[in-house]
């Protein structure tokens, strides 16, 4: 048995340390952090897609605007959103030629993109998405064909498909740009 009185200062902390160390608990494992994307959930009919989160510039909720004479009937108008002036179009009458009914959930997604700025009325808003990266489908299932070309990729969650909706694609469209009758 060793005698205490005798141990140095040093020798003292090296025997607190080698019982602290025997002690001790380790460190909980950390998990492999899974890589995400992440989106914007709507909704346009009875179709379920996403939007890249960095295309949606925001999310208008009300909105009072203008009517333009001469343009489609996919074109709603213009709104006037803090100082600045935004053509909101009908997205689902874009598409498919169904104008939206405007609700309490519908809402607008706001895309700027190069010299493009416009709202894009949408049925509702589902909120921000996560899809870890393995949950993107290498084959997407076959859709509207309205919607196809602004297509980027799926997701599976659930045994749900989301597509998701590229508003660069659709701002950079020759279509979208023709507005007037």
């Amino acid at each position: 048995m060793t005698d205490k009185k005798h141990k140095t200062p040093i020798g003292i902390l090296q025997d607190i340390e080698q019982r602290s160390r025997s002690m001790a608990h380790g460190l909980p494992q950390q998990a492999a952090k899974k890589t995400e994307w992440i989106g914007i959930g709507f909704r346009l009919g009875d179709q379920r897609m996403v939007v890249p989160l960095d295309e949606v510039t925001e999310i208008l909720t009300s909105f009072s605007m203008s009517r333009v004479p001469g343009a489609k009937s996919w074109v709603l108008g213009i709104a006037n959103v803090r100082g600045n002036l935004l053509p909101i179009m009908d997205l689902a009458g874009y598409l498919r030629g169904e104008r939206s009914h405007v609700r309490n959930i519908s809402r607008v997604l706001v895309v700027e993109h190069e010299d493009i700025n416009a709202g894009l009325l949408v049925d509702e808003v589902l909120g921000l998405r996560h899809f870890p990266e393995d949950s993107r489908l290498q084959n997407m299932a076959e859709t509207d064909i309205s919607v196809s070309p602004y297509l980027d990729r799926a997701y599976r969650i659930d045994e749900e498909e989301w597509p998701v909706f590229s508003l660069y694609k659709l701002a950079r469209s020759p279509l979208f740009m023709q507005v007037a009758v």
